[in-house]
């Protein structure tokens, strides 16, 4: 292990190729959270909004040129983290998502106190040979981790029965209550669809624009629910690879924002909020949108499922790729204005009280006393010693 920093902060280099959606999001939570208890936190990323955000937060920023598939680029990437591993000098590495996984950890090998952070499991994103291959660096990758953090139970069982061997900590996604909070809807809305029917239900899906996240399958719902609840509107906040498909066979109805620098006043403008996803990691968006108080639909996979309470589990989640069940659970929700609002006042109150981001970085840190302080570090135990930091 290096040297801590000479006035006594250690260094924290994190990896990310995702620069949006919600791997940056938790990136830039857990950037402040660190800085702010006097960490040196550096991050490598490929060029895009989050280096300036970060930045902004006082974090250094190393620019790390990535794609988002493994493919022929993978050598040099790992190269180029070789370099800039050598340039920073580390105390603990701790990668996100699957690119940055592969890549860091072939790069560190060990040699530096690891965590890897999957966000949703690589294998779940692909299928038949891909997904193979994916499984079997999961399993060999983990040897190279000191720890393998999950933000879902779901997610470690389903690494845990994909054979994956490992130290395991679960700590949940958060966000901040004060930056996700309720606000007028019809302020908002007018300020966001000036000129349109303030009375008019509205919809809001926030999300990258590709097939995991499931837009097609709200499409395919949405002839249904503007047949139950005339002059329904959606809006699809975000953007991606499935940008133009979706835009060719979406009623005038429905309104793309393309990529938005902050999509709380979506969520604060919504009558419901819903994420269709075929897998998660778990779900930053319907923490969001309830910190917002605004009720949800979300589609019962893992990961997403441990972001709705329990008490709101019989209203607010539906089958994985169902549109007749998403169109009636939508509807029925516009249709019963009470039963709304007060879904959104117990989702709040369930992210105030187990979501909240200072508890999930504190997890983290104690992720990080716990690996530091920690002579040969703990590759390859067994599965039945994980810890599970539960918010």
């Amino acid at each position: 292990m290096h040297q801590p920093e000479p006035d006594g902060r250690l260094r924290v280099l994190h990896l990310t190729q995702p620069v949006d959606g919600g791997v940056p999001r938790v990136v830039k939570d857990l950037a402040r959270a660190q800085l702010a208890a006097g960490l040196h936190v550096t991050v490598a990323c490929p060029a895009g909004p989050l280096a300036g955000d970060l930045r902004a937060l006082g974090a250094q920023v190393r620019h790390w040129a990535a794609t988002r598939s493994p493919g022929p680029s993978l050598a040099g990437e790992v190269r180029r983290l070789v370099r800039l591993l050598d340039e920073v000098r580390p105390d603990l590495v701790h990668a996100h998502s699957a690119k940055a996984g592969l890549a860091g950890r072939l790069a560190v090998r060990g040699r530096i106190p690891t965590v890897f952070q999957p966000h949703a499991w690589s294998f779940e994103a692909v299928d038949g040979v891909m997904a193979a291959l994916a499984l079997t660096w999961e399993r060999f990758g983990a040897r190279w981790a000191d720890r393998l953090v999950c933000v879902s139970e779901a997610e470690r069982a389903t690494g845990v029965r994909a054979g994956i061997a490992g130290r395991w900590s679960v700590v949940p996604n958060g966000v901040d209550p004060e930056r996700f909070h309720p606000a007028c809807v019809d302020t908002v809305r007018a300020g966001l669809l000036p000129g349109a029917d303030p009375a008019a239900p509205l919809v809001v899906c926030v999300g990258r624009l590709c097939r995991q996240k499931g837009q097609d399958v709200l499409l395919a719902a949405w002839p249904d629910i503007e047949r139950r609840v005339p002059g329904a509107r959606l809006v699809l906040v975000g953007d991606g690879p499935d940008a133009e498909r979706l835009r060719s066979r979406a009623p005038e109805s429905v309104l793309f924002t393309g990529a938005v620098d902050d999509a709380v006043p979506w969520y604060q403008a919504a009558d419901l909020v819903v994420l269709p996803s075929r897998w998660e990691g778990m779900a930053l968006v319907p923490l969001e949108a309830l910190a917002c108080g605004r009720p949800v639909v979300v589609t019962e996979v893992d990961g997403a499922r441990e972001s709705v309470p329990p008490a709101l589990a019989s209203r607010c989640l539906v089958p994985a790729e169902n549109p007749a069940a998403l169109a009636g659970a939508v509807a029925g929700l516009l249709l019963d204005p009470l039963l709304r609002e007060s879904l959104g006042h117990q989702g709040r109150r369930h992210v105030l009280s187990t979501h909240d981001v200072r508890r999930t970085a504190e997890a983290v840190a104690d992720v990080y006393r716990e690996l530091l302080t920690t002579t040969h570090g703990a590759r390859v135990a067994p599965t039945e010693c994980r810890e599970s930091i539960h918010s």
